[in-house]
């Protein structure tokens, strides 16, 4: 396994955090909302030679296989109602759908490697609009079908994730409003809007740890893409009240390691596809340029790795019941092709937090690798650190039931 890692120069003051937004009180508007656990894989921490490290398991976000929905839900919520022209009342999808009514024939579009897109459909047949999608040559089939599992159209683009974000964003007119997760001159409000609501990831995260009694973490690893998830751990973790000490580390692979680039040149550049890591969602070749001033400026290092890398992580975290898929392992994937993470300066009680983003978006490809499939793997699941040592029920506010 290798790594290229690179501290980053450009590493100083963010940019003034955003207003706090209603993103986790719209997100619980969900019937299906819960917190996803946090779990402690003491076996991890043991081989990496730190205190304790903490998963972050999106695999099962608001009935999806990834975390997306809490950015792609929220933008879209957020553009539908600006084309409205006012804030509907409503309680349940049926009543915001019929609130929407009015827009009719509107549809939402955008471009993605496999999860935003499925978010962003997922979230137009609950409130009844339409979905138009547009993915990268080389989407995997499982990708595809499951965006036209939720009712949207699919259009495969000749071409990398940047020439289908170029396709998607012609859909805009009076009768589609683009989501896209990623930024480009004139269009900024709406990405902005999806870093926003990926802060409910770290608020629950807080919430859990409080619950459990777990310090802060000293390093927290993020799988990057164009940078939004990334854009949004800086604005949480960069914010009033955090040690100025914790370590960002941020991942890549390393034919589409665009921020790394970036950081090194010293401004965004581009790196040319193709672009073909099994980490489908970190196959891109340009950062969000929204997203720049904060993943710029709030991360300390940054790491690109090779596929063998994901594939490893993928099996160990399903060796400790942890199902996470090729781009939501890469965050331990990272760590491992590191080795002595004393060069990012952690000592042996370090504890550090990795979030994998996602779960088995791929099943078949996730079986082949690791030898089980998902739901093999999900019989062994840890409990949520929040729950141990308790009745079972999660003590964080909301949480409907038990973790798993």
């Amino acid at each position: 396994m290798t790594a290229t890692l690179t501290r980053n120069r450009l590493r100083g003051t963010t940019p003034p955090p955003p207003r706090p937004g209603p993103v986790t009180e719209f997100h619980r508007r969900f019937p299906d909302y819960a917190p996803t656990p946090l779990v402690e894989l003491p076996s991890i921490a043991a081989a990496l030679g730190v205190g304790r490290v903490l998963v972050k398991d999106e695999s099962d976000r608001l009935g999806l296989p990834a975390f997306k929905m809490l950015g792609a839900a929220w933008a879209s919520y957020r553009a539908l109602v600006e084309r409205l022209g006012h804030e509907p009342t409503w309680s349940t999808f049926d009543e915001l759908a019929e609130a929407l009514e009015p827009l009719h024939p509107i549809a939402l579009a955008t471009a993605t490697d496999g999860n935003h897109g499925r978010a962003v459909a997922s979230f137009a047949r609950r409130v009844g609009v339409g979905a138009r999608i547009f993915v990268p040559a080389g989407t995997s089939r499982s990708r595809i079908d499951a965006v036209l599992g939720e009712g949207a159209s699919c259009e495969v683009v000749d071409g990398t994730y940047e020439d289908a974000v170029a396709r998607a964003a012609l859909e805009a007119g009076d009768d589609c409003l683009v989501v896209s997760d990623t930024s480009w001159e004139g269009y900024e409000t709406i990405p902005a809007i999806v870093i926003e609501g990926y802060a409910t990831i770290f608020a629950e995260v807080a919430a859990q740890s409080a619950a459990a009694g777990l310090p802060a973490p000293d390093l927290v690893v993020i799988p990057m893409g164009v940078g939004a998830l990334a854009a949004a751990t800086a604005q949480w973790y960069r914010s009033e009240g955090f040690d100025p000490g914790l370590l960002l580390l941020g991942v890549e692979p390393t034919t589409a390691n665009c921020v790394q680039a970036s950081a090194e040149a010293g401004r965004i550049v581009e790196v040319p596809g193709p672009h073909r890591s099994i980490m489908a969602g970190l196959n891109c070749g340009l950062p969000s340029p929204v997203a720049w001033p904060w993943v710029s400026t709030g991360f300390d290092w940054f790491v690109s790795i090779d596929d063998a890398d994901a594939e490893h992580a993928m099996r160990s975290l399903a060796a400790c019941g942890v199902v996470s898929g090729e781009t939501g392992a890469a965050s331990l994937g990272a760590l491992e092709a590191i080795g002595d993470l004393g060069i990012l300066g952690l000592g042996a009680d370090a504890t550090v937090l990795l979030v994998s983003t996602e779960g088995a978006t791929d099943p078949s490809f996730f079986t082949a690798t690791v030898g089980r499939d998902p739901a093999q793997v999900a019989t062994g699941a840890p409990a949520c650190v929040a729950a141990v040592g308790r009745d079972g029920t999660c003590p964080v506010e909301r949480c409907p039931g038990v973790c798993r």
